[in-house]
């Protein structure tokens, strides 16, 4: 069983100042647990039930640097993020910062992306398109929020996310940048091609001027009926679907 102690320091890691100060982050739910532990991950505690253990073992083998700790259904309701709670929760070691160096590649630059479901979606979608690096400002939502975790569907593992100072980065990159904005060029006309930064805005403010300015197109999806704008998430599926090559 989990000691209060234990108890207490995987909830504190819902917040990012614990998540910073000792550089680990939670992975909940038998999907995700398997993915990180078939990875080359440092897994620092594994927190089960008996039943899900007695399934896993040898998943559990793989990592034998992490604590293996067997609680019952009701403890990992005590420590869980989820609305219900799955048999298994991790808590991973932050891998190192990587390295953003863009070859003739795509990439997702990010300003100010503040919902959790919305960071995680565009995360997934770079997984799903095969895009390897996303950029995002100092003012997202940190990567490994919990919720971001859970709805990038283990995007984590194959994307590389970086922080940055957008202005400098795009300022620097030698890429096309796109821009996704609510009055620019119709995306269904343009061009599909091989390289690029796409950048989304914040949900509420769109992107900033300064960062627009740098853009070498705007691109918005034409709307047709009456919503006064598109999800973030969903805007940057659709501009992927349309842009990058088939």
């Amino acid at each position: 069983m989990l000691t209060n102690a234990q108890n207490k320091y995987i909830r504190s890691l819902s917040q990012q100042k614990f998540r910073n100060e000792y550089k680990v982050f939670i992975v909940e739910g038998e999907k995700l647990a398997a993915e990180w532990l078939i990875s080359d991950s440092r897994i620092q505690m594994i927190v089960a039930t008996e039943e899900w253990v007695g399934h896993n073992t040898a998943l559990i083998s793989q990592h034998s640097e992490a604590q293996l700790c067997v609680t019952t259904d009701s403890g990992l309701d005590a420590i869980s993020g989820l609305q219900t709670p799955n048999k298994v929760l991790l808590v991973v070691e932050l891998p190192a910062e990587p390295v953003l160096n863009l070859g003739n590649e795509w990439c997702l630059a990010l300003e100010d992306i503040q919902d959790p479901g919305n960071m995680g979606t565009i995360i997934r979608i770079a997984d799903w398109f095969g895009i390897g690096h996303v950029v995002c400002s100092s003012g997202c939502v940190n990567v490994f929020n919990p919720k971001v975790v859970q709805s990038a569907m283990g995007g984590h593992l194959r994307v590389k996310l970086h922080e940055a100072d957008l202005n400098s980065f795009l300022s620097s990159s030698p890429l096309v940048k796109y821009a996704a904005t609510l009055h620019g060029e119709n995306i269904y006309h343009c061009e599909r091609t091989a390289s690029g930064i796409l950048i989304i805005g914040n949900e509420s403010k769109g992107i900033s001027a300064q960062i627009a300015g740098l853009a070498d197109k705007q691109i918005t999806i034409p709307r047709r009926g009456g919503a006064e704008s598109l999800n973030a998430g969903i805007s940057a599926g659709i501009i992927c679907a349309l842009l990058l090559p088939c």
